[in-house]
């Protein structure tokens, strides 16, 4: 099979609310190869969606946000472990190549969580920015829905919490840092590897190790809280880095460090399997059988409690590698408490962007 350099799923995984299915012809594949040839490159493309609500309510005791927003579906990042890849069978596309290269924007997002901060039932809340696909991903730079999100959560002085693996969201430093001034912001910079080999497969499309250190730096610089997220650790791959990372997040500023261990949902484990085939052959077997372990036998586990840090002895010596990484490191500091006295209602509704 050819190799889509830039592309962390190099297969089209089958979606199963569909009766009908793509099959990749491997022979025809083969004699592209014979004859020196390569498939046409996978190109991005945008799709515009206006749905009706953008503020969802996340109930989960696995998490500690309530509510989120996702201005993009699908994610240019690539990233191959995403569990969001599943949600995109949902548009009737795959959660392979698809996922990562036809990505729907939410075009009237801005209007619709005016909309919402509007609503005489609205309480302030923190609202977690992310929490399925980034909010930073390459599209950003053009459409800057998140920029404009920002503008209304420091208009209506409502807190937002960022999740990202993008050194983008130094542009937004001038909405960052007076939102931070308010105790409005917490910033998450996703940190997986330190290896850019490892990063570059992994996650294609994201930032540069150097370049999410830098934010992580940047960030702290101005005020703005920012802890890291070491996610997934998948044993045999990025598990013996916990140390490291946690040293880098320190020396950059970083407060805390949170993590998640692998867990390959829906159609995730044909996705990743496939990608150790072509990156990691001589430990696919281990890596499987150390994710198996992590719960209970399986690949994945649903339970509320389990399913991020997983189960069993291994999960234990993680949760211990992680805790004193975190002792040593500094990484246990808590955020400022989130300002929920300064809330206002939009005073003039904003023109949605398109």
């Amino acid at each position: 099979m050819l190799y889509q350099k830039g592309r962390g799923a190099q297969i089209n995984t089958s979606n199963h609310f569909l009766n009908t299915a793509f099959e990749k012809d491997i022979e025809y594949d083969e004699y592209l190869r014979s004859q020196g040839k390569k498939h046409k490159k996978i190109t991005t493309k945008v799709i515009r969606t206006y749905p009706k609500t953008i503020v969802n309510r996340v109930p989960s005791e696995d998490l500690n946000f309530d509510y989120s927003i996702n201005p993009y579906q699908g994610c240019e990042h690539g990233c191959v472990y995403c569990y969001a890849r599943n949600s995109h069978e949902y548009w009737g596309y795959s959660a392979g190549t698809d996922f990562e290269s036809k990505i729907l924007i939410k075009a009237n997002a801005v209007s619709l969580l005016e909309r919402k901060l509007e609503s005489r039932n609205w309480k302030p809340a923190p609202i977690m920015l992310s929490g399925n696909t980034d909010c930073y991903q390459p599209l950003e730079r053009k459409w800057e829905l998140t920029r404009n999100l920002l503008k209304v959560f420091l208009q209506t002085r409502n807190p937002v919490g960022i999740i990202t693996k993008n050194a983008m969201i130094l542009r937004d430093l001038d909405i960052l840092k007076p939102l931070a001034e308010r105790n409005l912001i917490r910033v998450i910079i996703s940190l997986t590897s330190l290896s850019e080999k490892t990063r570059s497969t992994l996650e294609p499309r994201t930032s540069a190790v150097p370049a999410r250190l830098n934010a992580i730096r940047k960030l702290s610089e101005e005020g703005i809280p920012t802890g890291i997220m070491m996610a997934p650790i998948i044993p045999s791959i990025n598990s013996h880095e916990i140390n490291a990372i946690a040293k880098k997040a320190q020396d950059n500023g970083a407060l805390s460090m949170y993590y998640t261990v692998l867990r390959l949902n829906g159609v995730l484990p044909e996705i990743f399997t496939n990608w150790l085939d072509h990156h990691y052959p001589d430990r696919k077997n281990k890596v499987l059988n150390q994710v198996k372990e992590l719960h209970d036998g399986n690949l994945n586990d649903s339970r509320i409690g389990t399913r991020m840090t997983g189960d069993g002895e291994l999960s234990q010596q993680i949760k211990k590698l992680i805790n004193s990484a975190r002792k040593k490191h500094n990484l246990n500091q808590l955020f400022p408490e989130w300002n929920l006295n300064d809330f206002r209602k939009p005073s003039v509704r904003q023109l949605g962007l398109f």
